[in-house]
């Protein structure tokens, strides 16, 4: 089909048209075609054939598949018109024209691309695409970055089985063990981002191309990491970025090369978790603090670039003085409370309470608790401070003493048992001991329970009272009177008495010669000296006795059958009696003065 306007000879034409000046045939008034010899001249065959020859001599020669340069004619909704210098224009689709708002993106007189794909359709008409023609340049350029090893960049589209779908203008195929240097987890949250990779296979036959980050990233982490090293030395300050964090701390890259920033160096106060600082990809500044080249094992440090807090600490903290912090952590010997960025002190749990027994610090404190403590103690060498929590509140056991003096009468309620004696609670977290040998004058008491049970009120003796040591001494027996002051006040050595024997041992046997109150018989004081007379001594039977032996401080009675019926035992028995209460005569030195 011919264009629009232009016109075309015939031999009709030349036959029935009438006589005029010479004019040239021209095309869309480009192209000029031969003169045409008046139409009453006869034009023969052999002419109309040169005349054509001439005609098509004018328009550019075209292969199909060719990329061509074309001029806009015409832009309208039914598609782009086109001249490309042929017989006839192109029409593209307005779409291949349209940007991604939807606006187009050309106008009469532009010129552009397009794809020659056919030199005529069914209606005559050339068949061209911009779009096509756009992605034969893409081609090109993709084989030439193969090629020439040039850097490429794409947007990712999607993953796709293996890896990532990529548009770098065509698409394109990212494997997923192309994608970075070290494992990529999550792919999804990669769409949408822009990469620059390396063309590693490319066939545009198939329409296949294969791409690669990881090789120009490792390229790249070379060169920077050459570049590091030349630098690189201990106290060196570098910029950083966190690529990857774990318990112990994170991995920063410095530049090619990675450096471990070990937890404890992150910051000079408590921390849990990296995390709690940094997230990967922050940039930081560190320090190099050791570099070793042989493994290239680089260990930085974070808190070296701010003061260290404890360098102040004994202007800080000074002993006696009261300070608040927060507790940062609990342990099973005390809490551990943060007094500044990087300075903590230790609340034993001894300074806890002046009363309550605390078997663990989590009984009255709690992470994240506001405390306020007394400094007992500062070494800024070993980075410890003592802190005491019971010295904020005055010791009721200083002011004991004043309620409670020795000898005053108390009530309280036993609040523990044990094999030594019974704990009885005076006032709130404050207990007394009520030994066993306190329970009573007389009996002899194998376990408290004989006397006490757990929750009875019961009424004692204070007998003593030791502050700095928290103990509090409890008598039962001292409310009463004292049998055995009331024995001695009423008997002495050389006196008769009458008694129940109780029990018999190896060695003697005990007599009851009043309620509470034991004698010994010793063996040796059964019988006659000379043997005369035997005397068989039987359990709960009563019998006459002398009393040879008297020792109130030791509570001893020493009694004696033999000495009922002995003439010389008065001598010894006058020497017994002297100094009553301070001195006594055991039988052995009885029997040596005999």
């Amino acid at each position: 089909m011919a264009n629009p306007g232009s016109v075309v000879a015939t031999p009709e034409m030349a036959n029935n048209q009438e006589s005029s000046p010479a004019s040239s045939v021209s095309r869309s008034g480009k192209a000029k075609g031969p003169s045409l010899k008046p139409m009453n001249q006869e034009v023969d065959s052999e002419e109309y054939r040169q005349l054509i020859k001439l005609y098509d001599s004018t328009f550019k020669n075209f292969t199909e598949g060719e990329v061509v340069k074309g001029t806009v004619m015409q832009v309208s909704n039914g598609g782009v018109v086109v001249d490309v210098g042929y017989k006839s224009e192109g029409i593209v689709q307005i779409s291949e024209f349209l940007d991604e708002n939807g606006e187009v993106t050309v106008e009469s007189g532009d010129l552009v691309d397009v794809l020659l794909e056919r030199t005529e359709d069914r209606q005559g008409h050339i068949v061209l695409s911009r779009e096509k023609a756009e992605k034969m340049k893409i081609w090109d350029e993709v084989e030439k970055a193969f090629t020439e090893r040039k850097v490429v960049i794409g947007r990712v589209i999607e993953r796709i089985k293996g890896g990532l779908a990529v548009d770098i203008g065509v698409r394109a195929f990212l494997p997923g063990s192309q994608i970075d240097v070290r494992p990529v987890r999550n792919l999804d949250a990669m769409r949408g981002q822009e990469l620059r990779m390396r063309v590693i296979k490319v066939n545009k036959k198939r329409g296949n191309i294969v791409l690669s980050r990881k090789s120009l990233l490792e390229e790249e982490n070379a060169e920077k990491k050459k570049q590091t090293l030349e630098t690189l030395a201990a106290g060196k300050v570098l910029r950083g970025v966190v690529k990857n964090l774990t318990d112990y701390g994170a991995f920063i890259d410095l530049g090619g090369i990675d450096g471990l920033l070990h937890i404890t160096d992150m910051s000079w106060g408590r921390i849990g978790h990296p995390s709690e600082l940094f997230k990967v990809n922050d940039e930081l500044d560190v320090i190099v603090l050791k570099y070793d080249p042989s493994t290239e094992r680089v260990s930085l440090g974070h808190k070296q670039l701010a003061p260290d807090p404890w360098e102040g600490v004994q202007d800080l903290c000074t002993i006696g003085a009261k300070m608040s912090g927060k507790v940062v952590s609990l342990t099973d010997y005390g809490a551990f409370v943060e007094l500044e960025a990087g300075v903590e002190g230790l609340i034993h749990v001894s300074e806890m309470s002046w009363s309550k027994r605390i078997k663990h610090p989590s009984k009255i404190l709690s992470v994240g608790d506001s405390v306020e403590a007394i400094v007992l103690g500062v070494d800024p060498q070993a980075r410890r401070i003592s802190l005491g929590l019971k010295q904020t509140e005055g010791n009721p056991w200083n002011e004991l003493t004043e309620r409670y003096p020795v000898g005053t009468r108390i009530k309280g309620k036993v609040r523990n048992l044990t094999e030594f004696g019974a704990f009885v609670e005076v006032e709130e977290d404050i207990d007394g001991l009520i030994h066993i040998s306190d329970m009573s004058w007389s009996k002899r008491i194998k376990h408290p329970s004989e006397v006490l049970k757990k929750g009875d009120v019961v009424e004692a003796m204070v007998l003593s009272i030791d502050a700095e040591n928290q103990r509090l001494s409890l008598g039962l027996k001292q409310l009463a009177t004292d049998v055995w002051d009331n024995f001695f006040s009423n008997n002495n050595a050389g006196d008769v008495v009458e008694g129940k024997v109780t029990r018999l041992t190896n060695f003697g046997a005990f007599v009851e010669l009043d309620e509470g109150i034991e004698g010994l018989i010793h063996v040796s004081e059964f019988d006659e000296s000379d043997g005369s007379e035997k005397i068989s001594l039987e359990v709960d039977a009563l019998y006459q006795m002398k009393i040879i032996k008297i020792s109130p401080e030791e509570r001893k009675i020493g009694l004696s059958i033999r000495a009922l019926k002995s003439d010389d035992f008065q001598p010894n028995l006058d020497k017994a009696t002297e100094g009553k209460g301070t001195a006594s005569v055991t039988l052995g030195d009885h029997f040596r003065n005999q």
